[in-house]
């Protein structure tokens, strides 16, 4: 099960409005044992695609050096489907393979499919969707880079 704040939720789910028909992408990084404070970390989308996503490097290798200093770990990956369901496609596997630990969201934003955001957990390429519980909590601290 994938919880995150509300406040957390609503800024994904906006990043991919924004971002359509492009994909957004982005990570929720925590403490190691995937306790709050959550620190929600957009990142630019540098193959600018409709089907695919690609961290900027330098926005992930920046994410990464904040993480390190801050002891944090990548409690989520998450990115947009734009024209299709939210389901993990075969890159999207193929690339969770290095992070079986970290939890993948996709946001869907074509009204046609339903539900619009789902989780997953991804290891030796078996898909495992979990439920997402969107809490009402207030967030202490920043969270969200920009």
């Amino acid at each position: 099960m994938l919880t995150l704040p509300r406040e957390i939720v609503d800024a994904i789910l906006a990043q991919a409005g924004a971002a359509h028909p492009l994909e957004c992408c982005g990570i929720v990084a925590s403490l190691p044992d995937a306790r709050p404070p959550y620190r929600l970390i957009p990142m630019r989308n540098m193959a600018q695609s409709e089907e695919y996503f690609e961290f900027a490097p330098l926005d992930q290798l920046k994410a990464w050096r904040g993480m390190d200093a801050a002891g944090e770990v990548p409690l989520v990956f998450y990115h947009s489907h734009t024209g299709s369901a939210a389901y993990p496609s075969r890159s999207d596997i193929a690339h969770a393979a290095a992070y079986p630990e970290v939890h993948h969201l996709i946001v869907g934003t074509d009204p046609r499919f339903q539900p619009a955001l789902r989780s997953y957990r991804i290891a030796d390429g078996r898909v495992s969707e979990e439920p997402v519980v969107v809490a009402d909590v207030a967030l202490s601290t920043p969270y969200i880079e920009g």
